[in-house]
């Protein structure tokens, strides 16, 4: 069966989850929506990203979305039990991949790089009693590096960003943030050798496909050309030389089809009674 997949983050990290959703699921349709004018999640209150998921789930499920992809951290800890609540599709977040990387370390200190909103937030404390039992887990908030993946500006923050988890002795870091993964060559340099880097977008994947399954065409059947549609709420003039840059390939941007304004919690869409 042919399906259509919603994806949604405030800028352009969650194209690092579409990629692997891209790959998992090669013949669905995707809608990408970035939220620019909401941009970054992670420095908004609760309140408004939760406002800011309800409005822009609305709209891809309006558009035929079969599931819907928080590809933010931040929004999913706002925002997924709510849409959860609210819309009769299959909605698949992400959280940082705490249990993992407390797997993975040696020095019995992990790392995890984020934004304010998802290190600050009641989901991310729960990931800790739950799973870092007696590791160390040494967090830095870096927005600065959300930026650096949106404007393209000078990376050298990176280090900067990286230096206080090292120096706490931490070998595993959590790229707690979409953005991040455009960032890896530059993690990896300044973290050298031995220090583990993980990234939770191939893992979100899987996820969908085990939520939604993964036969499109049935035995015999051509196969179907997927579309991709993005979409921004800020100025897709702007956006779209930086989103080809991180995509890879040339794309269209289009205006994203918000039809009521952001204060409007309610509305159409598939809601639960």
């Amino acid at each position: 069966m042919k399906r259509t997949i919603g994806v949604f983050d405030s800028g352009l990290g969650g194209l690092s989850v579409l990629r692997a959703i891209r790959s998992a699921l090669p013949t669905a349709d995707l809608i990408y929506c970035a939220d620019h004018q909401w941009l970054p999640y992670g420095e908004r209150s609760p309140e408004i990203v939760r406002e800011r998921s309800i409005h822009i789930t609305r709209a891809l499920v309006e558009a035929g979305a079969d599931a819907v992809v928080i590809a933010c951290n931040t929004a999913t800890a706002a925002a997924a039990d709510r849409l959860r609540a609210t819309f009769d599709v299959p909605i698949v977040g992400m959280e940082p991949a705490v249990k993992p990387a407390t797997a993975a370390t040696r020095t019995g200190v992990v790392g995890v790089l984020g934004t304010g909103g998802t290190l600050a937030s009641t989901r991310f404390a729960g990931l800790l009693d739950r799973f870092a039992g007696d590791v160390r887990v040494v967090t830095r908030p870096a927005p600065e590096l959300v930026v650096a993946v949106e404007q393209g500006a000078p990376r050298a923050c990176v280090a900067a960003a990286v230096r206080p988890l090292l120096d706490a002795g931490a070998d595993v870091i959590v790229l707690g943030c979409t953005h991040f993964p455009f960032l890896r060559t530059e993690i990896e340099a300044a973290a050298g050798r031995g220090v583990r880097l993980i990234d939770t977008g191939p893992a979100v994947a899987r996820e969908l496909v085990r939520r939604i399954g993964s036969s499109e065409n049935g035995g015999g059947v051509a196969p179907v050309v997927a579309r991709t549609l993005f979409w921004t709420t800020g100025d897709p003039t702007g956006v779209q030389p930086v989103m080809e840059r991180l995509w890879g390939e040339p794309l269209v941007v289009s205006a994203a089809p918000l039809a009521v304004p952001a204060a409007d919690a309610g509305g159409r869409g598939h809601v639960r009674p």
